[in-house]
């Protein structure tokens, strides 16, 4: 299983063979540019029915290329023909819709599908109980969460961030920065709750 597949300037494709030779899912775990830009060099993708079709039409603005794409995001640019005005991620319709309490089963590992809307209204967290492990995309990462895209929507954020944290995580990997440990997960949720709190 491959959780999201990047910006997609480079091919992704050509580097997983190095890591295994197995059939491979890739599964998005939202339609932002920079979670499915090689989505289109996989045979199997899965997507959260209420942003399938983004995966299959995607453009700029719906994916968040604008504004987010320039050159300044690069420590260092791709190798031409690269071009940040010109960048977009290509269709790449789903070939399994995934829905709230569904399940990923690998063989050996089996991942829940846990439908976590407010950054997105598809996004989704993969929870595999016999490990503890959580790979939480853009809901909830060890920085600065991004809530006020699009087609964010606050009282979902808020629904889903509550249901995070009845989830007994052992480790998590977030779409961005450094995986952290379960009790960093509960406490960047129960501080992100607090504070909301207090806006109220």
């Amino acid at each position: 299983m491959l959780v999201d597949s990047g910006m997609g300037v480079v091919s992704l494709r050509q580097w997983v063979p190095l890591v295994t030779e197995r059939e491979l899912i890739a599964v998005a775990s939202h339609t932002h540019f920079d979670h499915i830009g090689c989505h289109h060099e996989f045979e199997c993708r899965a997507i959260h029915a209420a942003e399938a079709d983004l995966l299959a039409h995607p453009t700029r603005a719906n994916t968040l290329a604008d504004p987010y794409v320039t050159d300044d995001i690069f420590d260092a640019l791709p190798p031409e023909p690269y071009c940040s005005q010109c960048y977009g991620v290509k269709a790449a319709a789903a070939t399994r819709i995934l829905e709230d309490g569904g399940m990923i089963d690998l063989g050996d590992r089996i991942f829940e599908v846990i439908h976590t809307p407010g950054h997105s209204p598809g996004g989704i967290a993969l929870w595999e109980e016999r490990t503890g492990v959580l790979f939480s995309g853009d809901i909830v990462y060890d920085g600065p969460l991004v809530e006020d895209t699009y087609h964010s929507n606050a009282d979902d954020y808020l629904a889903s961030m509550e249901r995070l944290l009845r989830i007994p995580a052992r480790i998590v990997h977030g779409g961005h920065f450094p995986s952290f440990s379960g009790e960093r997960y509960r406490a960047l949720i129960k501080d992100w709750l607090a504070a909301k709190e207090k806006t109220i």
